[in-house]
């Protein structure tokens, strides 16, 4: 019974924090490029970006089949590399966690950096500094509070991902059964006790980080 509950929640706990980190790098990068520059097809871009984020999760579980199946030249590139799919795997569900996670931290972090005074990055330019510096330096400190938000609700996201995770990743235990997945198969075998607690357990995390988004904003005001 305690290993049944525990490995799903250690198991989606890995994944979204891999996804965390991917799409943290991922979405500054793209927040930071996007963030001030206008240019023909922006709107299209942004587009695709946030995409997911709108999509029902079948969809993109659909589209990750299609794209990295083995009838894709990426799927048959992975298979060549690695001598396996990556379909079915831990791999699998880091990836549709981070698709569906993604959109969310570019956004929190496109709008950290649209609020900073171009004024102060360019005194930091004009006394000495490149533009590595000033983004480390300047622009990261600045937009702080926007990237833990980001970085939070993106966790949160990954950890509660279900429909993609499942098409792409399917639900082998101790595998790619994350909490979600977990909790739909103990209801489909009438197992309630079991689903109770990994629906308590994953409630009290996301309660848990949406208050401290909460505070953070408060606190930034």
């Amino acid at each position: 019974m305690i290993n049944d509950f525990w490995t799903p929640v250690k198991l989606s706990v890995e994944i979204a924090t891999i996804s965390l980190l991917i799409v943290s790098i991922l979405g500054i990068l793209a927040a930071k490029f996007m963030s001030k520059r206008q240019f023909r097809g922006k709107i299209m871009v942004e587009t695709v970006f946030l995409l997911p984020l709108v999509l029902p999760p079948s969809v993109v579980g659909f589209l990750l089949i299609v794209v990295f199946g083995m009838n894709s030249p990426i799927g048959q590139a992975i298979d060549w590399l690695f001598d396996q799919s990556v379909m079915f795997t831990w791999w699998a569900a880091v990836i549709a966690s981070t698709i569906v996670a993604f959109p969310l931290m570019y956004q929190s972090a496109k709008t950290g950096f649209e609020m900073i005074d171009e004024d102060i990055e360019n005194a930091s330019r004009v006394d000495g500094a490149n533009d590595l510096q000033v983004f480390l330096h300047i622009s990261m400190p600045l937009a702080f509070g926007s990237l833990i938000t980001g970085g939070i609700l993106s966790f949160a996201r990954a950890l509660g991902e279900f429909g993609a995770t499942l098409m792409f990743a399917g639900n082998i235990p101790g595998k790619t059964q994350t909490i979600p997945t977990a909790i739909y198969m103990a209801l489909d075998s009438g197992n309630m006790e079991l689903a109770w607690l990994w629906v308590v357990t994953i409630m009290v995390i996301s309660f848990c980080m949406l208050s401290f988004v909460f505070y953070l904003n408060q606190f930034k005001k």
